[in-house]
């Protein structure tokens, strides 16, 4: 496997592209995303838990239980959630998008991203619709990408390929998120497309897998935002036998998909609002997989520690106190804690006690953007990790005044 090119639009027989049509005020910004599938494709999604849920989801939903869709639209600047017409803006997007590209619009996953409460304008989408899909190039995922932008200061775009039956197997993506990220599904955005040819159930299962293992490790401020869509589009063009097992192939592409998706979730992280440096917490030493996954989330959800992180201040009492009450099953008196990253990496707890160690290494190695927290835990072989960022003045700055 290799990290490649292309983002969305690195798998064969996909095109994208983004353009402003008019639903943000700033001109410069692109508010409008399709990705598109000359064939046929197997689809899989996974969506937000929040009870409170986008309309598109819910048109989402009712297009791909069929388990088929060719087109992904989008915008950016509106969420359409908590509307009183939104299921029905939700289908007419699809039904826009169905005429643009000449499909059926029960094939198009759309979504909505942005504010929440807000009527979602169709004229603007509706005049650039043709255009938009006119324009999408084979090269066109980074013009997708920033479409689907709200606060996020750059495009997050990855791919890789696999090599699955002899063939070069490509799957690419594009993410966006920056705020209200705290998941438990996926992200707020996320869409991928393959051109792998996988059953549409053993999608579903890698999907779910990459999910749990990338996506929702990430957190940003705690808030699961009501809109989350983890999109997966296969087109089968790659010419590989189709995977219908849990065999060697199968296990080749759901490494290749979590591969993208763990990509995909540091570049979120690390794009957190106001953020200025990405946290990974590694935990090692679990006695399940679960007990992982549940500490190193806890620590990189912590205020505490996000605060200290960005005033490089090694604290390590806010990492074992995050881990006390993540409701793992853990021994305290076992838990060894160190903080690294390019400068260095420093020792600061070892079996539940504070150890001796060296400020200026430590203010030095918590400086840097990324930070990694490590955690042992010696009570067993299973270890995780998880995403974030750390917590700053422009945070609430930039939620102060959102809708704004």
């Amino acid at each position: 496997m290799k990290f490649i090119d292309g983002g969305v639009t690195a798998a064969q027989g996909f095109t994208a592209g983004g353009l402003h049509c008019g639903i943000r005020k700033n001109k410069a910004k692109p508010d409008l995303a399709m990705i598109y599938s000359e064939r046929a494709c197997a689809a899989a999604a996974v969506y937000t838990q929040n009870l409170v849920k986008g309309a598109p989801i819910l048109v989402t939903k009712e297009n791909i239980k069929d388990g088929k869709a060719r087109a992904v639209f989008c915008n950016s600047g509106n969420a359409n959630t908590c509307n009183a017409d939104g299921v029905e803006k939700a289908r007419r997007m699809c039904e826009i998008a169905g005429q643009a590209l000449g499909i059926d619009p029960a094939d198009v996953v759309v979504a909505s991203t942005g504010v929440i409460g807000q009527v979602l304008p169709l004229e603007p989408i509706e005049s650039a619709a043709q255009a938009l899909a006119d324009s999408l190039t084979a090269d066109g995922s980074l013009r997708a990408a920033q479409a689907i932008m709200t606060t996020d200061t750059y495009a997050k775009e990855a791919a890789v390929e696999v090599e699955i039956g002899g063939k070069a197997v490509h799957i690419g993506g594009i993410a966006k998120g920056s705020g209200m990220i705290h998941p438990n599904m996926a992200t707020m955005l996320c869409f991928i497309t393959t051109d792998c040819a996988i059953a549409q159930p053993l999608l579903q299962k890698a999907v779910k897998a990459a999910a749990d293992s990338t996506f929702n490790m990430v957190t940003v401020d705690g808030d699961t935002s009501t809109n989350d869509t983890f999109a997966v589009l296969a087109n089968g063009a790659a010419g590989n036998r189709a995977i219908t097992e849990e065999n060697g192939d199968y296990a080749a592409f759901a490494r290749g998909l979590e591969a993208v998706g763990r990509k995909l979730s540091k570049m979120l992280a690390g794009d957190g609002e106001g953020a200025t440096k990405l946290l990974v917490c590694r935990v090692s030493g679990a006695a399940s997989l679960e007990t992982a996954r549940t500490c190193a989330r806890s620590v990189i959800a912590s205020d505490l520690t996000k605060a200290a992180m960005f005033g490089a201040d090694a604290n390590w009492g806010r990492v074992l106190c995050a881990l006390g009450y993540s409701g793992a099953d853990i021994d305290v008196d076992k838990i060894d804690v160190a903080f690294a990253s390019p400068a260095g990496q420093v020792e600061v707890c070892r079996a539940g006690r504070g150890v001796d160690f060296s400020e200026e290494l430590a203010a030095k190695v918590l400086s840097e953007k990324e930070v990694e927290i490590l955690v042992g835990l010696h009570m067993g072989e299973e270890s995780a990790e998880a995403y974030g960022c750390d917590l700053t003045y422009d945070y609430v700055k930039i939620n102060g005044d959102y809708r704004t």
